[in-house]
């Protein structure tokens, strides 16, 4: 068995990472292909199935060729995925039109439709989330509210990864984990609840059915094999959504470790044995990977990707953004950015919150408004953080992995901010496909759970700075503040382009 591999699929929102692991864990080698995601309306986010398929091709050939490791040695094939998607296919899993992604914020009368018919509580209760459209369900019903026609011809609704897994095996079907994510499933039974699809008028069989992430759900066919690179009947393990896998990535299995992700989006999440529910409903609870673990967290709709918008909107000749950011003063001389450029889920809940910058001044410049833009993701992820310690206390460091922790000066600002130790691992940029790996050599028999831990040792440790703490604690009250001040303004603000008037 030593001289077996598992290749690891990790369909992020920018792109599919493909990485390879040896039969002891160790890091072979990874590749990479980007596709595009389309933005045709406000708070609308698509993206086209087919170049998932094309990237997770394109990746699987260039490991394979890269590493020279022979398609047959794969021991078995594992998934990650961004999660909350909504891909009506036909029957032979043909998609029947682009895939409303995690971000899309459209279905906000569907989302009220379900809170009203099935109650608000009750779905978080047994669901573990908020009546939000990001999930799945609001955008299934959107779909049959909008697009008939194409709700008819459905056959199954799928999000990416489940879609890639049928490409590859000709087999429907998702894992406990994205189930989590649909306003469909019973997280404590771990099957879909009969009740709400009959409040809403759906069938149980537009699902997949849903497995344990370490279940191997088929095999490679002999079509996909052609067009993949990949050895006939090599098994596909169903793998997760993108934020259980992260957790497994990084180490934490076990109850009361907790995590941080800063890519695209981000979060912060804990491992438990039960569900946590939050009387006021910041949080949300998903599945893990862990077949009888929990995962409460609460998610950002922005970080990274604030960052990235800020850096190319700040962009000034050969100006060095990180390092102007890291030489501007903690508290960024007053500034204060809320980054909600695409709305906010954790902990407001709120598709019409929009970004800010608030204080700015003639004595403020793009390295102010740079380090501000950091330090406000920091303050959302540590109201985050406080939500979840009021229902998983005991969380006393946090393990820092995605794009975010490659950054020098992010890492200082989350521990100052959160007054907590960050904890930077050896695995920081493949902690996601890292967990897909995991799952998928668990299916198989070459893992143990416990090689999660293992193999995500910690490197590092940034303390946070004491002197900073006073200032970081007075401008995250500000930064509060600032959105509820703001709030009925957004509201306004989308009645006004609701209507197509000039502002």
């Amino acid at each position: 068995m030593n001289d077996r591999y598992i290749l690891a699929h990790d369909l992020g929102t920018s792109g599919n990472k493909a990485t390879l692991f040896d039969a002891q864990g160790h890091l072979v080698d990874s590749a990479f292909a980007p596709y595009d995601t389309a933005y045709p309306r406000p708070n609308w986010a698509e993206q086209n199935p087919q170049a998932w398929w094309e990237a997770v091709c394109s990746t699987s050939q260039k490991l394979l060729a890269s590493s020279n490791v022979s398609a047959d040695k794969i021991a078995a094939i594992g998934f990650s995925g961004m999660m909350m998607g909504c891909l009506p296919v036909a029957g032979d899993g043909a998609p029947l039109r682009s895939c409303i992604i995690w971000a899309d914020q459209r279905a906000q009368e569907e989302a009220a439709f379900i809170a009203g018919r099935c109650g608000a509580d009750e779905v978080y209760l047994r669901c573990g989330h908020r009546t939000s459209p990001a999930y799945c369900a609001p955008k299934i019903l959107w779909v049959r509210n909008h697009q008939p026609d194409i709700y008819a011809r459905a056959a199954k609704f799928l999000v990416p990864k489940d879609f890639i897994v049928h490409r590859l095996t000709g087999e429907f079907a998702t894992d406990y984990s994205d189930a989590s994510g649909t306003l469909l499933f019973d997280l404590t039974a771990r099957r879909w609840h009969q009740p709400f699809l009959d409040a809403l008028g759906l069938s149980v069989d537009q699902l997949p059915p849903p497995y344990s992430s370490n279940t191997v759900v088929g095999h490679v066919t002999p079509q996909a094999a052609r067009e993949s690179g990949l050895a006939p009947g090599t098994p596909v393990v169903i793998g997760g959504g993108d934020g259980s896998c992260a957790g497994v990535g990084a180490g934490v299995i076990e109850p009361g470790a907790a995590y941080c992700v800063i890519g695209t989006s981000a979060w912060i999440s804990v491992s438990t044995l039960a569900p946590a529910p939050d009387p006021q409903q910041r949080t949300m609870t998903f599945h893990h990977v862990h077949p009888e673990r929990y995962a409460p967290m609460g998610v950002m709709q922005l970080a990274g990707g604030a960052r990235e918008w800020a850096w190319k909107a700040l962009a000034d000749g050969d100006l060095d953004l990180d390092a102007a950011a890291a030489a501007v003063e903690p508290g960024a001389a007053g500034l204060i950015f809320l980054p909600y450029l695409m709305g906010e889920r954790s902990p407001w809940w709120d598709p019409q919150a929009r970004g800010a910058f608030v204080g700015l001044s003639m004595q403020h410049s793009k390295p102010q408004m740079a380090r501000a833009v950091l330090e406000g993701v920091a303050f959302g992820l540590r109201q985050i953080l406080d939500s979840l310690r009021e229902q998983a206390p005991g969380i006393d460091a946090l393990r820092l992995i995605g794009g975010g922790g490659k950054s020098q000066l992010w890492p200082q600002i989350l521990a100052d901010v959160f007054g907590t130790p960050i904890q930077m691992l050896e695995l920081t940029g493949e902690a996601t496909s890292w967990g897909a790996a995991v799952a998928a050599g668990v299916g198989v028999g070459l893992y143990d759970w416990s090689i999660a831990a293992e193999r995500s040792q910690v490197v590092r440790i940034i303390e946070p700075i004491a002197a900073n703490r006073p200032r970081y604690e007075a401008l995250l009250e500000r930064f509060t503040e600032s959105y509820l001040a703001l709030k009925p303004v957004f509201g306004r603000l989308r009645e006004h382009l609701e209507k197509g008037d000039s502002i």
